[in-house]
């Protein structure tokens, strides 16, 4: 909160990179931060590959290269979920910038392109890697272009709901499941931390980043699963409850071997390791 409300008192447009989807980044950023803050985002950018849509429609990492529009069909449910969540959960403007790989074809392309608009959505080629700060023009001018616009924001759940209830708002609402099941030692957690008055927190939802359940097998847009709540625990001093789901590990953002430690820059400005 602090990063941000200092960046937007020196710039007349901020980005913030949510992480992890509109199920676990964009969720945790508008129903904790936002409501934390009173920070109102003004657009939304839902960032995709046509490689990883592929991969969500059932095609193994080593044949992402090859075209195939049939499992790109496949795996956009994925990607069109992800709108509805920014668009129709959140009430928020938002543009697809598809992260262009030399590999992607025009018709994969102009499938992903045609799907998105369908739900009045642009779509915009980000090339920024190829092509440095040009790369990135389009994207930039459509951002400021639904910045401009009205929104409907709003959060997935008010303070008010008890804590399962706000869990089962985000379980239904933003990753399409259909029901919630807790193992006891969670249902011990609810009820003590209702009692202490802690029901008002924000979820914080600790979750596999792979799925929209809580099985990272399941690709795609599943329907018609139950998330299962293994524990509860607080965070008292961030001020919101977290809820740990299925077999979800929790540990630090970097693995053990970082990218960093690979990277250097020498006395003449060179980088390396960056690829």
């Amino acid at each position: 909160m602090i990063a941000t409300n200092t960046a937007r008192k020196l710039a007349e447009y901020v980005v913030t990179e949510g992480g992890f989807g509109a199920d676990l980044g964009a969720e945790k950023f508008i129903d904790i931060k936002c409501r934390k803050s009173g920070i109102r985002p003004s657009a939304v950018v839902v960032v995709a590959t046509v490689r990883a849509l592929k991969m969500h429609g059932g095609i193994p990492k080593d044949q992402l290269g090859v075209e195939n529009v049939s499992a790109l069909k496949e795996g956009l449910p994925n990607l069109l979920k992800h709108i509805e969540n920014t668009t129709t959960v959140f009430g928020l403007p938002t543009v697809v910038a598809i992260n262009k790989f030399p590999t992607d074809t025009e018709a994969e392309l102009k499938l992903v392109e045609e799907e998105c608009q369908k739900r009045n959505v642009n779509v915009v080629l980000s090339d920024v890697w190829a092509h440095g700060g040009a790369g990135g023009e389009e994207l930039a001018r459509e951002v400021i272009r639904l910045a401009d616009q009205e929104s409907n924001f709003s959060f997935a759940y008010p303070d008010e709901l008890p804590i399962k209830e706000k869990i089962s708002a985000i379980v239904e609402k933003v990753y399409g499941g259909t029901a919630v099941r807790y193992e006891p030692i969670a249902e011990r957690e609810i009820a003590k931390l209702e009692k202490l008055g802690f029901g008002n927190l924000p979820i914080c939802m600790a979750k596999t980043q792979y799925s929209f359940s809580d099985d990272q097998t399941k690709l795609g847009r599943p329907t018609d699963f139950t998330i299962t709540i293994s524990n509860i625990k607080i965070s008292a001093g961030a001020g919101f409850i977290v809820a740990y789901t299925g077999s979800v590990m929790t540990m630090p953002g970097l693995p053990k071997k970082a990218a960093y430690e690979k990277i250097d820059v020498d006395s003449d400005g060179k980088i390396t390791g960056l690829f």
